[in-house]
């Protein structure tokens, strides 16, 4: 039987962010968790080609990766907003069109970034044996990026529900298929980076039966849209989905140029970065889940006209950020000297590039939970493109002049200190303007965003009749 309650429209606010956090955070660190144990198993091979191969191929999958987040944002925005106006038939008939958009969009693009890879990855700067490392572990993970999308869609639609603890599963499932798989393949196997990519390849088709199969049980599936309905609903997708992909693939955009520039720096460098890049999202997955968690709480109640728990929600998910970040940096600083021996580090520079991020570093990535916080908002109140103007600017303006100067004063350390300091900047612009649409929107007492906020945009991607 279909459950079309919205549950965040009442309640203690930070209970509602706190379990959606949690249990959303959970089920990434699933799979960043396999991710990095995947480091682990390579960078026990002793081979730093194959651990820097991994750091390129990362940053080219994050740009596959972001085309399913910006789908995923966009199905649990329409989705938490027609929940919130109490009407379940459009909230499952948005979830089968974004389904079908975003597996069609999603094939096309792989295809795209497929047949384009050993350009890619010597544009982030692979080269020699590397390249041909990276090649062939992305070549095998690639073609199942609409599997992933099936995963990230159907977990956002859960989301919208409020269901964390099913979304959480789904990306559980996965991990726990990934881990299972991961020694076998790489050790028993000897397949090295193949195994590894094969083994995330099997925990994406997983992770898409673990999110779609509740939507069914539980919220009354997919409803089959009319050819009307269909037509009006593909400019809603389109108009939050549009921005939101743009607004995510300023992400992996920045992260190339900064592989770029720590590749100038040989392949420890690399190697170094791209051991804290595992790191990063476990250590922060309660932040990265953060984004996805606010979304639907902010979007239910604006859905309803409760400006006033918007506000609310924004204001305490801010402070969940603060006190995760100062906790988690923490234990980073105490669990320094372990990390570099669990990976094996043997070079000085990727040791010391591991202790920076272990350390002063980790307490910047309160400023990237603030974009996260501020970027769910404006998806959900109406403004998606706020979101794609300040994270492009954040990984343009906000990276690649001070990773620039960064690498003139501190060299390879400067890398990650020019970066972090753009986001401190860019942070502080989306918080104040977050609060500015909060302003506007309660004046206004506006409750469907999406179609009277957008209509220029949503009117670009009408069909004529």
């Amino acid at each position: 039987m279909a459950q079309d309650q919205a549950k965040f429209l009442t309640g203690s606010l930070l209970r509602h962010v706190t379990v959606m956090s949690l249990t959303a955070s959970i089920g990434l660190m699933a799979i960043f968790v396999v991710d990095l144990v995947d480091m682990i198993f390579i960078s026990w091979l002793g081979r730093d080609e194959l651990a820097a191969a991994v750091g390129y191929a990362g940053a080219i999958l994050f740009f596959t990766s972001s085309f399913g987040i910006g789908m995923s944002i966009s199905a649990g925005a329409l989705v938490a907003q027609a929940l919130g106006e109490g009407d379940g038939h459009k909230a499952r008939r948005r979830a089968a069109t974004a389904l079908f958009y975003g597996v069609v969009f999603g094939a096309l693009f792989a295809a795209v970034v497929w047949f384009n890879l050993a350009y890619l990855a010597t544009l982030m700067g692979a080269s020699g044996a590397t390249l041909d490392f990276s090649v062939q572990y992305l070549s095998i993970i690639v073609p199942s990026l609409p599997f992933l999308v099936v995963g990230m869609i159907g977990s956002a639609i859960l989301r919208a529900h409020g269901d964390a603890r099913r979304a959480m599963m789904a990306t559980v499932v996965g991990g726990i298929v990934n881990a299972v798989l991961d020694p076998i393949l790489i050790f028993g196997l000897n397949l090295d980076l193949a195994g590894a990519a094969m083994a995330s390849v099997a925990a994406r088709l997983s992770m898409a039966a673990a999110a779609i199969i509740p939507v069914y049980r539980h919220y009354g599936g997919l409803d089959k849209p009319t050819v009307k309905e269909f037509q009006s609903d593909f400019p809603a997708l389109l108009a939050i989905a549009f921005p939101a992909i743009l607004t995510q693939f300023a992400t992996p955009i920045g992260s190339a140029y900064v592989t770029r520039s720590m590749a100038q720096f040989g392949e420890a460098a690399v190697a170094g970065m791209a051991i804290i890049g595992r790191l990063t999202p476990v250590a922060f997955g309660v932040i990265f889940a953060l984004s996805g968690a606010i979304g639907p709480i902010i979007g239910q109640n604006f859905g309803s006209g409760q400006n006033d728990r918007v506000r609310a929600a924004f204001r305490e998910a801010v402070l969940f950020v603060l006190v995760v970040v100062c906790l988690m940096t923490l234990v980073l600083i105490a669990l320094r000297e372990p990390i570099i021996a669990l990976f094996n580090v043997q070079d000085m520079l990727t040791r010391d590039l591991i202790f920076l991020f272990c350390g002063p570093l980790a307490l910047a990535y309160f400023f990237n939970g603030v974009m996260f916080v501020a970027n769910a908002a404006f998806n959900n109140l109406g403004h998606p493109f706020y979101s794609t103007w300040l994270n492009w600017g954040r990984h343009t303006l906000g990276t690649i002049p001070f990773v620039y100067f960064g690498v003139l004063l501190f060299g390879a350390k400067g890398v990650l200190i020019g970066q972090a300091f753009g986001g401190v900047i860019f942070a502080a612009i989306a918080f104040v303007l977050a609060l500015r649409v909060m302003n506007v929107t309660e004046a206004k007492n506006v409750t469907h965003a999406p179609f009277q906020r957008q209509s220029r945009l949503m009117h670009l991607f009408h069909f004529r009749r």
